[in-house]
Order: C-alpha cells, then sequence, then structure tokens
C-alpha cells in the first residue's frame, strides 16, 4: 500500500490568505496542512475493496472497536452531549480547541500529521472528516472576503491538489450564536474517483477552523443526509 503523505498545502494556504501569517512570517505550527483526504491511501484502497459481503460483517467489528473508546471520553450527561448526539452518530469534543461536531458511528480516528481530527471509515476511505486549525489575527470570517471567493480560493490552493479538477457549488453564509461560518459544496474529480465533498469553515480563538467531509460520487446520494449531518453539527465555542 502507497505511504500516507500530506501534501504541502501550508505554504499556498498562506500565500491565498496573508492574513493568517504571524509578523510577515509563516508561524511555527504542528498543524501544517488541509487536506480534504488521505490521498495516497484513497488510490491505493479504491481497487483493493473487500467483496461486498464481507462489509457488514467487518463493520460490526469495527463499530464495536470505535464506540468503546467514547464510553469513556465523553460524559453522556454533559448538556453538549445531550444537546450534539444524534441516532448513528457519535460526538467529539474538543475543549481545549474550542469546538465539535458529529460524526457517522462505525467511522474511526486516524492520525495524520497535519491534521487536527481525522475520522474515516476504514471500508470507504473517501467518506471521512477532517478537522484543521490555523493561526490568524482576524476576527472574522468574513474578513477573507464573501463564500464564493473564499470557497474557490480554498479549493483550488488546498482542499484539492493541482491535478485534480474542481467546481464549486455552491457557498453560503449562515449564523450559529452571533458566530459568522462559511459552508460550501464542491467536486473533485481525480483519474480513478470523483470526491463529493461539503466544507464548513469559521474563525475564533484567533484561529481559523476548518472541517471538510466527503464521499465517492458513487456514494453521494446514499451518504449527503449524513455528511449534511456533520457539517451542520460542527460548532466553535470561545476558550
Amino acid at each position: 500500500m502507497a505511504s500516507l503523505q500530506t501534501p504541502p498545502t501550508k505554504t499556498l494556504f498562506l500565500d491565498s490568505f496573508p492574513q493568517l501569517q504571524k509578523h510577515g512570517t509563516l508561524p511555527c505550527y504542528r498543524r501544517s496542512g488541509i487536506s480534504f483526504l488521505i490521498r495516497a491511501e484513497q488510490a491505493a484502497t479504491s481497487s483493493m475493496e473487500s467483496p461486498s459481503q464481507d462489509r457488514p460483517r467487518r463493520r460490526q467489528v469495527l463499530a464495536i472497536g470505535t464506540v468503546a473508546p467514547w464510553l469513556f471520553l465523553v460524559n453522556p450527561n454533559s448538556k453538549s452531549f445531550a444537546a450534539e448526539s444524534k441516532k448513528g452518530f457519535l460526538p467529539v469534543v474538543d475543549n481545549k480547541d474550542g469546538y465539535q461536531f458529529l460524526y457517522p458511528f462505525g467511522w474511526q480516528e486516524v492520525v495524520i500529521e497535519g491534521q487536527d481530527k481525522v475520522f474515516k471509515d476504514v471500508i470507504e476511505p473517501l467518506e471521512n472528516v477532517s478537522v484543521n486549525l490555523f493561526p490568524t489575527n482576524k476576527q472574522d470570517i468574513r474578513d477573507f472576503g464573501p463564500p464564493q471567493e473564499v470557497a474557490e480560493t480554498l479549493i483550488k490552493k488546498v482542499l484539492a491538489p493541482p491535478s485534480q479538477k474542481t467546481k464549486l457549488l455552491e457557498a453560503a453564509e449562515h449564523d450559529v450564536d452571533g458566530r459568522a461560518y462559511y459552508t460550501f459544496e464542491f467536486i473533485a474529480k481525480a483519474p480513478n474517483y470523483t470526491r463529493h465533498a461539503l466544507s464548513t469553515i469559521s474563525i475564533a480563538n484567533g484561529k481559523f477552523y476548518t472541517l471538510t467531509t466527503g464521499a465517492n460520487e458513487r456514494r453521494w446520494e446514499k451518504m449527503k443526509d449524513k455528511l449534511h449531518e456533520i457539517v451542520d453539527s460542527f460548532k466553535i465555542s470561545n476558550v
């Protein structure tokens, strides 16, 4: 299997949004880039999926391994858990960086360099969600420009490699508890697959937050409601 690599997207991102630079230089920051996919693994696994009859059993095993750690990490009596948890989803609450979201039951957390959080379906690797943080001096996402302009820049410069053909389908602004978020939908075409993705971005706590999720185009109709649920669940709090 091809090795997992994170593309050198940090510089591209910061060049596109100079407001994210600190004192005119690239900040030393552990989360070094945004990638909407473990790209090497996508190519490797797209041709090595297990037969369909084996998938239900594998999902049951994976689901058991995924849910067990959360029994200890999440307090089911907390107001946040009660408000955000929904059937078929598990919550992520990061109190240190001040964000939370839901991901589908059965997805597993993986550690990828340059990503703050990544959860994915190991059988359908194009189905995943990633969260990334960048330092910024800006106070509001609208300071970077209107939704469509910001979305197009992120997609072309950060969320997809130059070799892929991308298309922004929709971009909009919405408000949650007085904080502005941009949410957008796009597709990225590679030679052997097309990914249909959703992203939401915002600014708080001196950070530029991004959450991106998606699926193979052939599974979009089946997965789109779950993916919209993930994006809609993303909330940032002051820390």
